[in-house]
């Protein structure tokens, strides 16, 4: 059925008509975007994941060459090319189809096939591999940590109570020193201070106490944050929002994705910059079926539907840092404690979700995936 719907498709545009409704939505239910290409590396048709992943509609779709929306002298077409001379099908693994409009690393398995008495054309099935891998990477950052985990336990207990020793001495010593001599004094109490506060980030990293969760309405947080932000940090940064505003609540605790969301929006705020006179931030959420994450010590795999992403316009993320911008400790920031990450790792791990990055110039999306609540029948009495 879904080859003779191909076979339609490369006919004129009035046979779009003709089609038969099970046959179209055949294509455009399945979750790996399908592409025809004809003559000169024309686009003829593109299912709803296609729209998805090239980010454009059908129509515009249509209207372009595949060379338009894939990376200039990307491997695709040299496959197309291919499999239009030889007739047969084609299998490509681990291409990637990355560009500035549809994202970087946006890695596929490509399955290109010619259409049965369709002369130069060519069914494209694209797999993409990122999700897979970036699944593979939550593992790694909240490996990373909870290994930490013991550490701030440590830290809170060893460093705090001497710290606070040393601290009541120096206020001591500032009654009978002199005035020069003060100003020691203060910069003992000052840096003791200091390194307190670090020690107690490191410290969240050590409470395992399970926190109270339960029905949550993104959007309330979002607009609870985007508040807060407008209001301090981000009172010069436009704000865009991009709401599915059917989006059923995620399960988890209000107060942490609080943080998570301010954690994100004060760093796309200083990736920006204070001076900016064109600084947006854009938050969006959506809804994507199809993505499920299996946790470690269950069987069970858990659906992931709930996306929200935060996106800037600042200068991105270096491309050698990205793969370990979640780790502790790692950081952009002259002053930075690498700790704030790493922190919304291990918050959103904690809720069974993954959050990943994807950066180009002018372009750097933070992107979050949350299971859906499912509230608990309860028993009769």
């Amino acid at each position: 059925m879904a080859m003779a719907f191909a076979d339609e498709v490369v006919g004129d545009e009035r046979d779009l008509t003709l089609l038969d409704m099970v046959e179209m939505q055949a294509l455009n239910v399945l979750p790996m975007p399908v592409l025809v290409i004809g003559e000169g590396h024309g686009i003829l048709y593109a299912n709803t994941a296609a729209e998805d992943f090239f980010q454009s509609s059908v129509v515009v779709l249509k209207r372009q060459r595949l060379d338009d929306v894939i990376a200039f002298g990307s491997p695709v077409l040299s496959l197309v090319e291919d499999v239009q001379r030889r007739g047969a099908s084609v299998t490509e693994y681990r291409l990637d189809l990355g560009s500035p409009r549809i994202g970087s690393e946006r890695i596929v398995d490509v399955f290109a096939s010619p259409l049965p008495n369709q002369s130069d054309a060519v069914v494209l099935m694209l797999q993409e591999r990122t999700i897979a891998e970036k699944m593979d990477r939550q593992l790694t950052h909240r490996g990373a940590a909870r290994s930490i985990t013991a550490l701030g336990a440590m830290l809170a207990h060893e460093i705090k109570n001497p710290l606070s020793g040393i601290r009541g001495a120096a206020q001591l010593l500032e009654a009978s020193v002199s005035d020069s001599d003060r100003m020691l004094t203060q910069l003992i109490c000052d840096e003791a201070d200091r390194i307190v506060k670090l020690v107690e980030r490191v410290e969240l990293f050590g409470d395992e106490r399970p926190s109270e969760r339960g029905p949550v309405n993104v959007h309330d947080v979002l607009d609870h944050v985007k508040r807060l932000a407008q209001s301090g940090f981000a009172r010069h940064i436009r704000f865009n929002e991009i709401y599915d505003p059917s989006l059923p609540p995620v399960a988890g605790n209000r107060d942490q994705l609080v943080q998570v969301l301010l954690n994100l929006m004060k760093n796309a705020a200083e990736a920006i910059g204070e001076h900016a006179i064109d600084g947006e931030i854009t938050l969006t959420t959506a809804y994507r079926p199809g993505i499920r994450m299996q946790h470690a010590g269950s069987a069970s795999r858990i659906a992931l539907p709930l996306e929200i992403g935060i996106r800037d316009n600042g200068p991105g993320v270096p491309h050698d840092l990205l793969p370990h911008l979640f780790d502790p400790f790692v950081t952009t920031k002259v002053q930075g404690s690498g700790l704030g990450l790493a922190l919304v790792a291990k918050v959103i791990g904690d809720h069974g979700g993954i959050v990943e990055c994807e950066s180009v110039p002018r372009r750097t999306t933070f992107r979050i995936l949350l299971p859906l609540h499912e509230a608990r029948p309860t028993r009769s009495a």
